[in-house]
């Protein structure tokens, strides 16, 4: 196990003064006196502490106390539990998390970036939204370190921590067609966000690989939440070469399907979800789904944003979660 980088605060409590007094002292103010100023460069020495960025964010200011998260909707589960999780990691190291949601808006995370950058957090990490990102990549120039999480941010150099998508995709279709189904339709929400052009294209890939139907009728995208999914199922369902299967891109969507079923009274067609739910398990037949585990998403973006705010300055890199098909029945109803 790597043993965790000396950080500011250590040092201080090293030579036995303020967090203030440790960073005049990094930062060559001549307001400390000389006998303080060697106890804090000998505790330096002694602990191995290598100045970094961070220090500079403190000579700006930075609330070394708290971290922000700019997350896209608290109310949804998934994103809930990756805010849980983050939560946790903060009260570990006696950290506040200040948590914003974008509601998929770019210019309101833009807002939230900006707002938590003026009140100094020590780190953040986003769930971006939009296609632009240029703040981010401002506010890393500024010393801000920034963690992503769920999806990158476009032409930003930053730490990202994402599911396998589009290989998760692959597991839930080739599955749905080696239960003997043909016609699998693809109901996914913007596709232009990353986790929906992955989940797109490892449907697509399942569908190449083995040779099922790869009707462009059958993909709908652009649905933002389950009264869209529900819709949009009916209407498949309805047409005159309805599907046997429905992937699903998430878990809304997946709960919009379910509710067309029902509305039709269908007991026949097969759905394979991306993103487990809470009850998922308890409808009949049970819902397969392509598992991924927000709390370890939420863990390893703290993690991976306390390495830096510890002084870890290796290039930014992509850590990617595994996903596992979880089969409950509704996957493998046989056309």
């Amino acid at each position: 196990m790597t043993a965790r980088r000396p950080t500011l605060k250590d040092v201080a409590e090293r030579a036995r003064v303020s967090l203030k007094t440790t960073s005049r002292v990094l930062n060559g103010e001549k307001s400390v006196r000389p006998e303080t100023e060697q106890r804090v460069r000998d505790a330096m020495a002694e602990l191995g502490f290598r100045p970094n960025d961070f220090a500079r964010r403190l000579r700006l200011g930075a609330d070394s106390s708290s971290i922000g998260l700019v997350i896209e909707d608290l109310s949804n589960p998934f994103y809930s539990g990756i805010a849980h999780a983050i939560e946790q990691r903060a009260h570990e190291r006696s950290l506040l998390l200040v948590i914003g949601s974008s509601q998929r808006d770019p210019e309101t995370e833009r807002r939230l970036v900006l707002a938590l950058s003026q009140r100094r957090v020590s780190g953040l990490i986003v769930v971006p939204a939009g296609h632009d990102h240029a703040h981010l990549s401002a506010e890393l120039d500024r010393g801000l370190q920034i963690v992503c999480v769920d999806r990158p941010a476009e032409g930003v150099a930053a730490d990202v921590v994402v599911a396998d998508n589009e290989g998760g995709a692959r597991l839930a279709v080739t599955h749905l067609i080696r239960q003997g189904h043909r016609r699998i339709s693809y109901l996914g929400d913007d596709a232009k966000l990353y986790t929906s052009i992955q989940r797109r294209a490892g449907y697509q890939a399942a569908l190449t690989l083995h040779g099922a139907d790869d009707d462009p009728a059958l993909a709908r995208t652009g649905l933002p939440d389950a009264t869209a999914a529900e819709h949009a199922a009916r209407e498949l369902l309805t047409g005159p070469t309805p599907p046997t299967a429905f992937f699903t891109g998430n878990n809304l969507l997946t709960i919009g399907a379910l509710h067309a079923l029902r509305s039709l009274g269908r007991t026949d067609v097969a759905v394979v979800g991306f993103d487990d739910f809470e009850a998922a398990d308890l409808v009949v037949p049970g819902v397969t789904v392509v598992r991924h585990d927000a709390a370890d998403l939420g863990r390893l973006a703290a993690d991976r944003l306390f390495a830096r705010l510890d002084g870890d300055r290796s290039d930014p890199a992509v850590k990617m979660l595994p996903v596992h098909l979880i089969t409950r029945g509704s996957g493998e109803i046989t056309p």
